[in-house]
């Protein structure tokens, strides 16, 4: 571990040298790669300074006691010595989890898909309530949320949308989301007061942009414009400006109509588009590496049954780490930090172990 630190350091000064000359100034797209590339070392080469410095201050505290014959002194000494001890615990775990590979994804938007699964209309419901629940959490964090595709039920159920979370760290937090997600409750048709079970799936993608190329040739895909339906605004009813484009060698196919023009809506349909065939690769190569499913919580099987929520006992199970909450009420009005940051505790832990097994070898 300190070889790694000792090169992020070297690294760290390089860069600042660097930043300081007036050729790197006048280029201003290196100039932003080293400022990006230094803010992000910047909270190791912190953590490794304090905890050298702490080492530092432990050692003295060593040697004053060995050396001190003033038994006031050596008490003083002592607790300095307990001091510096739990730091350097802290300090050095700390360092471990900003060690861990950075997912390069962590800063980017997110676009989520909620569709509706086993129970009918009762699951339809449940994922209208899912999806308010994001867009409560969302505006907790400060973030925008904007909807690509809806497609509604009579009774304000919902049988999918498609929504963009804009954010900075979206994807960091609510990448962990993915997979099935199953309510347990008296559907209010429910004229027996029996509890059924229905289910929803949720896939969070990352939203893709410039640094990830995803090369589409223009021959795989359709476009075809629609006059858009549903509410939208005065006049998205009477132009041509619905977009949707299909992917003809995967089948995906995206719909887009929430903006006014028909430009508008190509271009958020080819987004969203490249977001898909993206996920489509992540999940593949997830898919075909078994050490990293291992090492990841719940970031990539979709199938995978994830969160409970049980109405009758106002219970939220989180399956992937056994974590159980008893304030259903508030994780569904947003409160959501109480399950993501275990799950994120989880999954450096995993990385960890990883990363651990990998030095012994």
């Amino acid at each position: 571990m300190f070889e790694k630190l000792d090169s992020v350091l070297l690294k760290y000064e390089d860069i600042s040298r660097e930043l300081a000359s007036p050729d790197v100034a006048s280029d201003k797209d290196h100039f932003r790669d080293l400022m990006k590339e230094q803010s992000d070392l910047t909270p190791i080469v912190e953590a490794y300074t304090a905890y050298r410095k702490n080492r530092q201050e432990l050692q003295d505290a060593l040697d004053l006691i060995d050396a001190e014959s003033d038994e006031d002194m050596k008490e003083l000494a002592r607790e300095t010595l307990a001091e510096a001890k739990q730091k350097d615990a802290e300090l050095a775990g700390q360092i471990r989890v900003l060690l861990i590979p950075k997912d390069p994804n962590d800063e980017k938007n997110v676009i989520i898909e909620i569709r509706q699964g086993a129970g009918g209309d009762e699951a339809a419901l449940f994922a209208s309530e899912i999806y308010r629940m994001y867009v409560h959490y969302a505006d907790s964090r400060g973030w925008k949320c904007s909807v690509n595709d809806l497609e509604e039920i009579g009774i304000g159920g919902i049988k999918y949308i498609s929504f963009t979370v804009e954010g900075r760290g979206a994807w960091s937090r609510l990448k962990y989301e993915s997979g099935v997600h199953r309510v347990q409750r008296v559907p209010v048709t429910e004229s027996g007061g029996r509890i059924h079970t229905s289910t929803i799936t949720v896939a969070v993608m990352p939203e893709v942009t410039d640094d990830i190329e995803i090369n589409i040739p223009p021959e795989d895909v359709r476009m075809d414009i629609t006059r858009a339906s549903g509410n939208g605004g005065q006049g998205v009813n009477t132009t041509d400006s619905a977009v949707r484009l299909t992917h003809l060698p995967t089948g995906i196919v995206i719909y887009s109509q929430t903006e006014r023009s028909q430009l508008q809506n190509k271009a958020k349909a080819w987004a969203l588009l490249k977001s898909k065939l993206y996920d489509l690769e992540q999940q593949k190569r997830h898919d075909n590496e078994a050490d990293l499913r291992r090492s990841q919580i719940g970031t990539g099987d979709r199938s995978e049954k994830i969160r409970t929520y049980n109405y009758p006992q106002s219970r939220v199970t989180d399956h992937r780490i056994r974590l159980t909450l008893y304030n259903l009420s508030d994780v569904l009005n947003g409160d959501l930090d109480e399950i993501i940051d275990p799950l994120t505790a989880a999954d450096q832990e995993a990385k960890l172990l990883k990363m651990d097994q990998n030095d012994s070898i």
